[in-house]
């Protein structure tokens, strides 16, 4: 069964101050939760200084790819042929962070080759059960 997806991306910061800020960040993909991704970010880039995780739906940034995609808390669409724009709605505003397409296209297509695009409430019963097989339920 394949493991924890993660990969890096380098994402800029869309601000109002001049110039864009190159941060890192992570695309996670977990088979054992197969409907989601995470994205995380480093302490330096918020607020309070404590890394920042948003969890959204696997389906919502393969959408974003096409067009503009999500009406809640994050937001994916595309910004030109080779970047893809990314929202993060809270209650202290709005973060917005671009990143190149193609991170984007690589990290959805692995998570593909793990579990395949309408085989997720498959694969959720197949990491059920094994969880009950084991006893961690």
């Amino acid at each position: 069964m394949p493991g924890v997806i993660d990969q890096a991306v380098q994402v800029r910061l869309i601000a109002t101050a001049p110039g864009p800020h190159a941060v890192p960040a992570v695309l996670h993909y977990q088979p054992g939760n197969p409907l989601a991704v995470r994205m995380s970010f480093p302490p330096e880039i918020s607020l309070d200084g404590a890394a920042v995780d948003w969890a959204f739906a696997r389906e919502l940034l393969h959408d974003g790819l096409r067009g503009p995609a999500g009406q809640g808390d994050v937001r994916v669409r595309p910004s030109g042929p080779d970047r893809t724009v990314m929202e993060f709605h809270a209650a202290e505003g709005i973060a917005m962070v671009q990143l190149r397409t193609a991170d984007v296209r690589l990290f959805l297509a692995r998570s593909y080759e793990a579990v395949p695009a309408g085989r997720e409430q498959t694969q959720f019963a197949v990491e059920r059960g094994l969880a009950e097989l084991f006893g961690a339920v």
